[in-house]
Parts: C-alpha cells; sequence; structure tokens
C-alpha cells in the first residue's frame, strides 16, 4: 500500500501543509498513519481528503465535515444523514450555480456592448435600444442577467416616503451598470 507524505498530499491538493495539519488536528482523518511521528497518508485519507474538500467549497463548516466524517466511521445506520447533509450541500451549490450563470450572462451581454460601442463609436443607440432589438443570443443573456428572484427584490416600502424610487426596472436605461 502506498502512503504519501504530508508535503505530497499538500502539493497534489494544493492546499498549504498547515490546513492539513488542521485538518488532522479537528480529527478529520480518524485512520491517518503516523511513523516516527510523520503523518502517512493512504489512499484511503486521500479519498476522505477529495471529499473534505468538496464539503468545505460548498461552503460547509469544519465542525459540520467532522460530523460528517463521524457519521462515515459509524456506518449504515448514518446513510440517512450523510444523504441529507449532501441533498443540502447540492441545493447550496445548485443556487450558487444559478447566481453564477446570472453573472456570466451579465458579462456576455455587457462584452457585445461594449464591442458594439467600439465598433460604432459611441453608446447613443446602445442606450435607448430595447431587448427586443437585439441579436437573439444577446437578448436571452440580457433577460437571462436582468430576471429578478425573490431575494432581488426590494421592500419599496422603506423607500415610500424619500422617493427613492421612482423609476421602475423596465424604465432603466440598457447601457447603464
Amino acid at each position: 500500500m502506498r502512503l504519501y507524505t504530508i508535503g505530497q498530499v499538500a502539493a497534489m491538493f494544493h492546499l498549504p501543509i498547515s490546513t492539513l495539519r488542521y485538518y488532522d488536528k479537528e480529527g478529520l482523518f480518524p485512520n491517518l498513519e503516523r511513523r516516527a511521528g510523520i503523518r502517512r497518508f493512504s489512499q484511503q485519507d486521500l479519498k476522505a481528503l477529495q471529499v473534505i474538500e468538496c464539503l468545505k467549497k460548498t461552503g460547509l463548516e469544519i465542525k459540520d465535515i467532522k460530523q460528517f466524517m463521524q457519521w462515515c466511521t459509524e456506518g449504515a445506520s448514518t446513510y440517512a444523514q450523510r444523504h441529507a447533509l449532501f441533498a443540502r450541500q447540492r441545493a447550496v451549490v445548485e443556487a450558487e450555480i444559478e447566481h453564477m450563470q446570472r453573472i456570466l450572462n451579465m458579462v456576455r451581454y455587457k462584452c457585445w456592448y461594449y464591442e458594439t460601442a467600439m465598433c460604432e463609436g459611441h453608446e447613443e443607440r446602445l442606450r435607448n435600444l430595447s431587448p427586443a432589438d437585439m441579436p437573439q443570443e444577446i437578448r436571452q443573456a440580457y433577460e437571462r442577467a436582468h430576471m429578478l428572484t425573490p431575494e432581488d427584490t426590494l421592500d419599496t416600502s422603506d423607500f415610500a416616503n424619500n422617493g427613492a424610487l421612482e423609476a421602475s426596472a423596465s424604465d432603466e436605461k440598457l447601457g447603464e451598470c
């Protein structure tokens, strides 16, 4: 069985050695082997680290990852808890992907907008352009970038007294950020 040093694992995963030491200190590698005080990572430890890094990238806190690792040591009786954890994190990742897709659509639209402005030498026509007059792919990117989700909506009652919200979203100029 091949074993890896902490330096090798750090290089493989592009992590600082201190991170691996922290994970070990937190108990995320319950079966980590030591020889003469030197940590030796097995293939099983590397697979565990892949899952740890995956969960960390979904925004899960170390204490929750530690709980997951504990469930893994408890066997089949914790399948439901492990499934529920991954189902929650899947929803988190899907929401983040949707958010990033909206950002990408805005970037696509703005690239087209400024490429067109450079070709025309000005923005006048673009500022007054309606989505219906845009190329289909750009119109779709524009519309997707400007879709409102429930978390994007404003409570306009906060602005009612000072008149801060006078224009609706449809009144915005397309060329403005």
